[in-house]
């Protein structure tokens, strides 16, 4: 069976371009081990997807997705479409996915809307209206007119990684270690570690894929003092560096099992 691997243009991974390489490359040594044959290619390059049996996409480009459409790729074209804030939000809503409220008392998150964040100010802070504001106008100039406004949740914040239908689902709090990508992760602080229940967020993430239309997924959620949470990022294909190898057998065994969203 012939796999393609797809690698996301670097302009989507940004401060991440070799963990998100690294992910893809160990996906491909778990097939080739398992007897596939694998080729990996960059979306930035010309590529035929006809031919192979599967394909494993990062891709983000309008080109991509549309060159995917009608192949089996993980994730769909659709899906990944689909991770796009606005929509993403949208479906968040109809599913009844744990969401921060609009409206709070400790500032607001500005969220790029039409695209997977670029670099740092895809996703800003405003510490009030007025703030939140001019921060709107600044997107409005840059030609930005999708967005996503929520309100400032106090709490631990916590980064969840999923393979849906495979039981694979790990999370981690990124203050541990310090690992971050924009340092966005510090306005909540160091993590106070409050308890949660695990299956309930991973019940809602693997609901929430299924409804985006991905198998492979990422994601931020924010635990308050009481153990409630709330989901205020989820992805398509993340990193996963901090688990990468766990994940990697976790999504080559997609392709044994034909479990495709």
């Amino acid at each position: 069976m012939k796999i393609l691997l797809v690698q996301q243009a670097e302009v989507f991974s940004p401060n991440s371009v070799e963990k998100d390489k690294a992910i893809l490359e160990a996906v491909g040594a778990k097939l080739c081990a398992a007897g596939y044959e694998v080729e990996m290619v960059s979306e930035e390059q010309p590529f035929n997807p006809a031919g192979y049996h599967r394909i494993f996409t990062m891709g983000r480009l309008p080109l991509t997705l549309d060159k995917l459409r009608d192949f089996p790729a993980i994730n769909s074209s659709t899906g990944i479409a689909n991770c796009a804030r606005c929509q993403l939000e949208a479906l968040m809503q109809q599913i009844g996915t744990p969401m921060p409220p609009r409206q709070g008392a400790h500032g607001y998150w500005l969220k790029r809307g039409d695209a997977a964040a670029q670099d740092k100010s895809d996703v800003q802070f405003a510490a009030n209206q007025t703030e939140l504001n001019e921060k709107i106008a600044a997107f409005q100039q840059r030609g930005i007119t999708a967005y996503t406004v929520s309100a400032h949740v106090p709490g631990d914040l916590v980064k969840f990684y999923g393979v849906a239908g495979t039981g694979f689902f790990r999370y981690y709090y990124p203050t541990d270690d310090g690992d971050t990508k924009f340092n966005d992760e510090l306005r909540n602080g160091t993590a106070r570690h409050y308890p949660f229940v695990v299956e309930a967020l991973q019940a809602d993430a693997e609901k929430l894929a299924q409804a985006v239309g991905i198998s492979v997924y990422g994601g931020d959620c924010i635990i308050r003092e009481d153990g409630s949470y709330c989901v205020i990022d989820f992805n398509d294909w993340p990193s996963f560096s901090r688990c990468r190898q766990d994940a990697a057998s976790a999504i080559a065994a997609l392709i044994d099992n034909c479990k495709i969203v």
